[in-house]
């Protein structure tokens, strides 16, 4: 399921990064792609795949190991059997909990990601004279300038992301296969159904935590060049000298990557899982 997100959102992605830290380079989500092309050619756009590979993976398998404990934790709170089908909303509740969990693997992978990904820029701007190219070279330099807890960097605005976001994120998506379900069991659905209920949960997913998510690309990338201030220091700083629309520079890629990367995702789980299952049962 992390796979598939990567490979279909991964250019979006990059150009949401570029655009959070940089919005005054960019005019737009064409802008964006056509200087990149232009700068750093096709690969420009697959920076940071490898760290967002890992850091999808890891994130998607602990999000989804802790939902299925989570799950039967909301049932011990709500006091049910433990085979018994949960609401959509406690389903969103289950996979908020679980999301703490997934943010722990989520933060190093993705600090990494976005220093790649933003690293021309960075130059581009004089805030750092030679970048890190690779993501050993990354690595290395988070270590040497901050040692292991530099890894760490942006922890309280993803858990301020995730925590929230994934609540909207699995409510959405429970929501929308119980409204393409119509009474019928949900496992009965189809690919095109498990596409649009995935991709209305990333939606819902983004749409309500985008400025936390754009707070925590500036921390995170510009710590590269110094110390960088803290959640609420970023966002208020943002807020008085770029105004609030700074908070929302490149929703455009990222709305079109939720919807096209988290329809894949839940689609590439649930029949991953669906394969896994028949072969346990067939033992």
């Amino acid at each position: 399921g992390g796979t598939a997100c990567v490979v279909t959102g991964q250019p979006f992605d990059t150009a949401k990064v570029k655009m959070q830290t940089f919005p005054n380079m960019y005019k737009g989500l064409v802008d964006c792609f056509v200087k990149t092309y232009k700068q750093v050619g096709f690969r420009g756009f697959y920076k940071g795949t490898t760290p967002a590979l890992v850091a999808n993976i890891a994130e998607n398998s602990v999000l989804f190991m802790c939902y299925g404990f989570c799950q039967q934790i909301v049932r011990r709170i709500v006091g049910v059997d433990r085979k018994t089908k949960l609401s959509d909303l406690q389903n969103a509740a289950a996979g908020s909990f679980a999301s703490a969990f997934a943010t722990l693997v989520l933060c190093p992978t993705e600090l990494v990601k976005c220093r790649l990904q933003a690293m021309h820029e960075m130059q581009l701007s004089g805030k750092i004279i030679k970048g890190h190219n690779t993501v050993w070279s990354v690595v290395k330099g988070v270590i040497q300038k901050d040692g292991p807890l530099g890894f760490y960097r942006g922890l309280s605005s993803t858990l301020l992301r995730e925590v929230p976001g994934y609540f909207f994120f699995f409510g959405g998506y429970e929501l929308s296969r119980t409204f393409f379900a119509s009474g019928r069991s949900k496992d009965e659905l189809g690919p095109i159904p498990l596409l649009l209920s995935g991709g209305f949960g990333g939606s819902c997913l983004w749409i309500a935590v985008y400025p936390v998510d754009c707070v925590k690309s500036r921390i995170q990338v510009l710590s590269m060049a110094g110390k960088q201030a803290g959640f609420m220091g970023t966002f208020v700083t943002v807020v008085r000298t770029e105004g609030v629309l700074a908070l929302y520079s490149g929703l455009t890629p990222t709305m079109i990557r939720a919807f096209v990367a988290n329809g894949a995702l839940f689609l590439a789980y649930e029949y991953s899982r669906k394969l896994m299952m028949k072969q346990i049962d067939s033992y």
